[in-house]
């Protein structure tokens, strides 16, 4: 039985937007390397101060359930979700044209803030999105799958252009070309809001009355607490994203352009583990998967004490990938299938926040550790990191596991109240 044409106009809309993250993002995506590049060269900036003074780029993300109450609460011309898409990726674009101006890190933070705050709101009403019509076609799995397989398509061609851009510019005019690219991505998501289905939703009292009451049930759910406990520890490990980077340039000798080719054969890595669940995992239960992906967690974060040049650094950047892939559906799954109906945009944001408190939290700790306890040897760190996704594990017998819906038709409206 072929598909219902709803579900493929929604894959190809999760994709696009995730495409566009993917390049947008202001951690991960095309400014990252030249980013840290220049603050680095041109700067002075050591691992510590780059990870501390940009952990404020992460603030807006952690706030995300703000922007799924506004979403939830407060309709923009009739629409919970298109309407506010559009502003979130018009403000992003003209965003990023303020990094492409400006030299200054004074200037540089608060226009980059503004970049992630935009990416933040589209990133929120997308989730949202995803758990309104994952729990109606029971495709939750399926739309994470979707959305980092491109994200992680996107992450190959950005990281790849963005070491290049490193390698061959000098470091300011690279971190403003790599703006310059980012500063056209989110236009790409305003013809894509044709793919999504939406119901008109007019403010009236008693629908924020229904609402309210959701987001007071969700405020009150144990089992939400429960998972927010469970994906603070999971991604809270003393990271050493920041010191790898120091370690390969200053250690190992790496060039600006091999240090991208690496991000995208990690982001490679992420597709394979995107295909492998597809085609094998995908039958497993969420708390299954949660368990494969502690286990591969602790794996490969382990194989990081084999890095001692660049084959190894390919082969351990892929198969980290696939891991983080794997994590990932796991973990964001789980958070789709326990938010409460009514406050989809604030409780899949809520959960989401918590892994975007924990990972810069977890990457300016590991960066402390790495610079003033471990005397700048990784080794110590990646033990240290393997040791907390471990502890993961045994918090995994006191959650309980949410039931998701059964799929329903995926031609009926969104489940929107009026």
């Amino acid at each position: 039985m072929s598909p219902s044409p709803a579900i493929p106009r929604l894959m190809w809309f999760f994709a696009i937007v995730y495409v566009v993250e993917g390049i947008g993002q202001a951690k991960s995506g095309i400014v990252w390397q030249p980013l840290t590049h220049y603050l680095k060269q041109t700067q002075g900036w050591g691992p510590t101060e780059v990870s501390v003074s940009l952990a404020v780029v992460d603030l807006p993300w952690v706030i995300k359930p703000l922007y799924g109450l506004i979403s939830d609460f407060l309709p923009l011309f009739g629409s919970r979700r298109r309407a506010w898409l559009i502003v979130a990726n018009l403000a992003g674009a003209l965003a990023f044209v303020g990094v492409a101006l400006v030299s200054a890190p004074r200037d540089i933070v608060p226009a980059l803030v503004l970049t992630a705050i935009a990416m933040a709101v589209s990133s929120t009403l997308c989730g949202a999105l995803l758990v309104e019509n994952g729990k109606r076609t029971g495709r939750s799995a399926s739309f994470v799958n979707q959305q980092w397989l491109f994200f992680s398509l996107a992450l190959i061609v950005a990281s790849l252009l963005g070491g290049q851009l490193a390698e061959r510019l000098e470091a300011g005019a690279a971190l403003h070309a790599a703006a310059w690219i980012a500063a056209a991505a989110p236009l790409a998501v305003l013809p894509a809001l044709i793919l999504v289905p939406e119901t008109p939703a007019p403010i009236d009292i008693g629908a924020l009355r229904a609402r309210f009451a959701a987001l007071l049930g969700a405020l009150r759910s144990r089992l939400l607490w429960l998972i927010a406990g469970y994906l603070f520890c999971y991604y809270f490990s003393p990271g050493f994203g920041t010191p790898l980077y120091f370690h390969m340039t200053d250690t190992l000798g790496f060039s600006q352009g091999f240090v991208g080719l690496l991000s995208s054969v990690n982001a490679a890595g992420w597709i394979a583990g995107g295909l492998l669940y597809t085609g094998v995992l995908r039958h497993l239960s969420t708390k299954t998967m949660l368990r494969l992906s502690i286990a591969a967690g602790v794996v490969t974060t382990l194989t990081y004490l084999g890095l001692d040049g660049s084959g190894s650094a390919v082969a351990i950047y892929f198969v980290t990938g696939i891991a983080n892939m794997l994590a990932t559906i796991a973990t964001l799954s789980l958070a789709a299938e326990a938010c409460p109906e009514g406050a989809e945009g604030f409780g899949f944001a809520a959960l989401m926040s918590v892994i975007n408190l924990a990972t810069p939290l977890s990457d300016s700790v590991g960066s402390a550790l790495y610079e003033h306890v471990f005397a700048s040897r990784l080794a110590p760190l990646i033990i240290v990191s393997a040791a907390f996704t471990a502890v993961a594990w045994p918090l995994l017998r006191f959650m309980p596991q949410p039931t998701p819906r059964p799929p329903t038709d995926a031609n009926a409206p969104p489940p929107m109240l009026p």
